[in-house]
């Protein structure tokens, strides 16, 4: 998928107002500020710096943070990429169907762009590994410094 048009459900709502529609109008009429407000900040997130790691905000709890220093012997790649993870369906539900699972994959890779365009802008001279990983539940977002 490559457009949100594409997707059956929008597709198909829009197909009942005669096509004149597109995803604009369909969060217009199915979205809620709330929601969006809120989605704003999983697709341009808020970073910490602790010690040498870059955490999404939401993600530190100190006595958290410390276990995986502690487990992964303080190397900053695994700390980050461990905690610094959204999973995807859980900000969603969705079908276990061939549809959905592509409308999810689509969704991860626009939240990747977004990470990877808000770190560059809050950390202009770093370089992070902004990946999807798969699972069975579907996508999991994750960052963290790059290797290179």
């Amino acid at each position: 998928m490559d457009d949100p048009m594409e997707y059956s459900r929008i597709k198909a709502w829009a197909g009942e107002w005669g096509g004149r529609v597109d995803y604009v109008d369909y969060v217009k009429r199915n979205g809620d500020l709330g929601v969006l407000v809120a989605f704003s900040r999983i697709l341009w997130p808020r970073f910490i710096e602790v010690g040498d790691c870059v955490l999404w905000d939401r993600v530190y709890e100190e006595s958290n943070f410390s276990l995986w220093c502690d487990s992964l012997s303080g190397d900053t790649r695994k700390i980050e990429a461990t905690l610094n993870q959204l999973r995807v369906w859980q900000i969603v539900d969705f079908e276990d169907v061939g549809d959905d699972r592509e409308a999810m994959e689509f969704l991860a890779v626009r939240i990747v762009e977004s990470w990877k365009s808000a770190l560059r802008a809050e950390f202009p001279g770093r370089s992070f590994d902004v990946r999807i990983l798969d699972s069975e539940d579907g996508p999991i977002v994750t960052f963290s410094a790059d290797s290179k």
